[in-house]
This record gives structure tokens, C-alpha cells and sequence, in this order.
């Protein structure tokens, strides 16, 4: 799992011969397995895209709907009764370990649910932690120093953001190259109780990257050529009919500081660290060849979210549902499985969990929000897949509510704080255009959130529900609401 990783940096899921992308391990896990071309974040926050995952639980239901820190009020933690899958596998006799980020909350890490805590603090690279300082020393390796940071200037010509930079260390003394150091000996140890009592495993291995800011050696901070990268059509973005809070966030992010040929470099970095990952996967795939597991294992690899890099001239991620954050990449390779392509079904973080748990023959009912994509993959006779999906956003610097509802041909982002956003993905794929109002697309307006209402009412998401009966226009009656669950009431004066 990687974190805020962009699904156009990933060679597999784009044109052959597309220029600006590195990913020779990825692309070949792809084409070994199976590629999920519309994988969906529940949410595009670490911290509730992260308990989602661990929980099979939207972000809704679980509640834990902020990273601990920027939260303004939200719940951060999950608490330590909550149910998990790393858990259940661990309750049936499963070796289970997570190396690398973690980030669901501060107070429970992840020996609570279950797993072998190899796990570092942070939303980004925790280059100060004592133990990488002392991997460091042992290995005669040097410490961090970072030149020529890429950073943008605020209003009144304040110093931003600092999104890169040149990493004045060898490969080997990476934070990436010591999580995959780590991984590896857990899988060694794995590996021995697999081979020596049958006993399986399920190994997490999280990296923190690409997540801003870019601090790469210079291999690969200059890998790709610039003059590859072709900017995004949402750099064009004007925010015209679009919610005011896009416009602060750009300048939050100081996005405008940099010029055309900046951005290009900026996204050439960005793409750099995802090759810096990708030869790392490589090292971790060669270690489960050479434990002989690679046909016994079954595996996936995925991210919490996205990121915008430029586009619609935002940067991190936030308060905007593109899929610029929400479009995750999601790989599956499950050996003895002969079926290999793509699926342009929508799937989510949430069917993670579900299909572990299916591949371990356990119970896959207990994840409340998720499916098997086993059943959409490989079992023909698997009930119809949905042919839309839900994501929602609580916020990140702030409280926000949105939630959005995704088919083929449109998205509709319902927002009781601000405007709300359809968008045509056919005709406008780089959403540019908010056709929300527009009065030739009424009807699509109308249908769509009455499947909305209709959704979020069904899977419990009511208060919400709700209040899309005073801030949308559809089809639905508001009904009297009490003290008690307005779904209940009938009628009352």
C-alpha cells in the first residue's frame, strides 16, 4: 500500500508507450494478475481511508473521520473493541504483520488488532524515529539533508509549503529501502512457520510515500525528462460555479507560485518517487521468490488515496472530489487463478478486507460495506455488481460534509455547506465544467439524487440523508422528523 499515489504514474494502467512513468515491478504484478481500472477511496483522507480498510466499514460507520493531526473536533482514534480482519486472521492461526505507516489514530497501535507492529508514526516519512536513525549508524549510512526545496510563496510573501526535494543520500539509506529491509525479514520469519507448520500469513507493507513532500536521491529526482510529463487539462482550472473552499485551498498550497515548466518538473519528481517505490516493491516481490511463497501468494497492492499534483491547480489532497483523489490503483494477483485483464467495475478499499478474508476461508459477511473481488474477478455466477458507487468526505484542516455518488457517464458531489457539483465524465472527464443547475440536465440531476438518498438512507447514512432533502432539488418528500429516527415517523403534525 502506498500512500496518495495517482494512478497515472503507473504504467500498467495507461497507454502503451506512454512517456513519464517508470513502474517495471508494478507493471509486471499487473500483468500477472488482475487490474481494477475504477478503485475507489472511501473517503480521500489517511487516517478514515485507512480504518475503512482495516475495519470493511465506510467512514460514516466507523466515525474515525480525521487524521489526528489536523483534526478540529472529529473522532481520530478507533477504539480498541472495534472489529478488524487483521484480527480475525489472527484468530485463525494467521501470522499477521504491518511494516511501515500506519496512521489510524495514536493510541492503539496495531498489536490492538491483531498484528506484528513493525509500524512508524507520521504522515510522512518519520525520518527522526530512533530506529532508522540507529539503521543509519549501523550501516555506516549518513543522515537526511535535503537541497534545492521546491516551495511556494502565500499571501504577503510568506514562505510555503515545501513539496521536494534533492534526498543527499545513497539508495541504500532511503527511509524506503529501511521499511523494505524490515518487510523482508518479516517475511523470512514468516516464510519459516509457513514451511516448517503450514502456519499463513498476511503481511502488510506500507510505505509512506509518494506522499508529499517529494524527498528523493537524485537518480531519481532526474529520472523522468520534464519535457515528458504533459500537464493535466484541469491546470486550467478557473474555479467558475465551483465550492469557494477549491479556490483557498489552491492558495493554501501556494499552487500558483510555480509556472507551466515548474509544475512539469514538480509532477517529473512526483512520478520519480513512484518509480523510487516501484524498485522497492521489486526488492520485496524478489524476497518472496526467493523464499519460494510466490505460488502461494496471493497479492495486492493499492493506496488510501490520491493526489492532485498540480491538477485543478490543487496540490495534496482536500476538500474537492476529483478523481484525481479518489481513482486509487488497486492490482490483484491470486495464484491458481488463470483469469489476467482489467475491470472497469466499481470497486473500493472497502472489498480489501473482503476478499482476504474470502481467500483465508473465513467468514467475509462480518466487513459491513465491502465485497469480494473475488466474485467480480473470477466467479461468473456471483450476484450483478453494483454499477455506481459511494464515497464521502468529512473534511481535513476543517469540517466538511460532502458525500458523492460516481456511475459511468456522471458524478454528483452533494454539499449542505456549499455548492453542490455534477459533472459530465464522459464529455468532461477532466472535470472542469459543474453542470449542477444547468437546466438540460435536469432529469440526470433529479435521478441521481434520488439514488443518492436512496443509497445513504438503505446503508444507514440517514442524517445525511436527510439534510439532501433541503439542500437538493428531487423527487422526494421531506418527512416529519421527532426525537426519534425520522425514518419512523409517519405523518405526525
Amino acid at each position: 500500500m502506498t500512500d496518495q499515489h495517482r494512478v497515472d504514474t503507473i504504467g500498467a494502467l495507461l497507454e502503451p508507450g506512454t512517456r513519464g512513468v517508470h513502474t517495471p515491478n508494478i507493471d509486471e504484478l499487473a500483468a500477472e494478475g488482475f487490474a481494477f481500472t475504477q478503485a475507489m477511496t472511501p473517503t480521500p483522507i489517511c487516517t478514515p481511508a485507512r480504518t475503512s480498510l482495516l475495519t470493511g466499514a465506510a467512514p460514516f460507520r466507523h466515525k474515525v473521520l480525521s487524521n489526528h493531526e489536523w483534526s478540529m473536533g472529529y473522532q481520530t482514534e478507533l477504539s480498541r473493541d472495534s472489529w478488524t480482519y487483521t484480527q480475525e486472521l489472527r484468530d485463525a492461526g494467521y501470522n499477521v504483520g504491518l511494516v511501515g505507516k500506519y496512521h489510524v489514530g495514536e493510541e492503539n497501535p496495531p498489536s490492538v488488532f491483531g498484528m506484528d507492529d513493525d509500524s512508524f508514526e507520521g504522515a510522512t516519512n518519520p525520518v527522526g524515529n530512533q530506529r532508522y536513525v540507529d539503521w543509519l549508524k549501523a550501516n555506516d549510512l549518513p543522515p537526511v539533508s535535503i537541497t534545492d526545496p521546491i516551495r511556494g510563496i502565500l499571501p504577503g510573501n510568506r514562505p510555503g509549503h515545501i513539496l521536494g526535494g534533492r534526498l543527499q543520500q545513497p539508495l541504500q539509506a532511503t527511509f524506503e529501502r529501511f521499511l523494505t529491509d524490515i518487510a523482508i525479514g518479516r517475511l523470512e520469519q514468516y516464510s519459516k512457520d509457513w514451511h516448517s507448520d503450514a502456519k499463513p500469513f498476511c503481511l502488510h507493507m506500507h510505505y509512506f510515500g509518494p506522499h508529499l513532500p517529494y524527498f528523493i536521491p537524485d537518480e531519481y529526482f532526474d529520472l523522468i525528462d520534464p519535457d515528458d510529463i504533459v500537464l493535466p487539462k484541469s491546470f486550467t482550472e478557473t474555479f467558475l460555479n465551483k465550492p469557494p473552499v477549491q479556490q483557498n485551498y489552491s492558495t493554501y498550497w501556494s499552487a500558483d507560485s510555480f509556472d507551466a515548466d515548474e509544475w512539469r518538473k514538480i509532477i517529473a519528481v512526483y512520478h520519480g518517487y513512484v518509480a523510487l517505490i516501484d524498485m522497492e516493491v521489486g526488492r520485496l516481490l524478489g524476497a518472496l521468490k526467493d523464499q519460494g511463497l510466490e505460488k502461494d501468494t496471493a497479492i495486492f497492492f493499492t493506496a488510501d488515496h490520491g493526489e492532485f499534483t498540480g491538477a485543478h491547480r490543487l496540490n495534496d489532497k482536500g476538500p474537492a472530489a476529483y478523481d484525481d483523489i479518489l481513482n486509487i490503483p488497486m492490482l490483484a494477483h491470486v495464484p491458481g487463478v488463470s483469469h489476467h485483464g482489467q475491470s472497469s467495475k466499481f470497486v473500493s478499499l472497502l472489498d480489501v478486507p473482503a476478499t482476504i478474508l474470502d481467500l483465508a476461508g473465513l467468514d467475509r459477511s462480518k466487513v459491513v460495506d465491502g465485497r469480494s473481488l473475488l466474485e467480480l474477478a473470477w466467479d461468473a455466477d456471483a450476484e450483478p455488481w453494483s454499477d455506481d458507487i459511494v464515497t464521502e468526505f468529512h473534511g481535513h484542516h476543517f469540517p466538511l460534509q460532502q458525500r458523492v455518488l460516481i456511475t459511468p457517464e456522471w458524478k454528483l458531489v452533494v454539499s449542505p455547506e456549499s455548492f453542490n457539483e455534477l459533472y459530465d465524465r464522459v464529455n468532461d472527464p477532466d472535470e472542469l465544467v459543474n453542470r449542477h443547475g444547468d437546466p438540460e440536465v435536469n432529469d440526470v440531476r433529479k435521478a441521481l439524487a434520488t439514488r443518492l438518498h436512496s443509497i445513504l438512507r438503505d446503508r444507514g447514512d440517514k442524517a445525511f440523508a436527510n439534510w439532501m432533502l433541503a439542500v437538493t432539488d428531487f423527487d422526494v418528500p421531506m418527512t416529519p422528523i421527532s426525537h426519534q429516527d425520522y425514518d419512523d415517523v409517519e405523518g405526525s403534525d
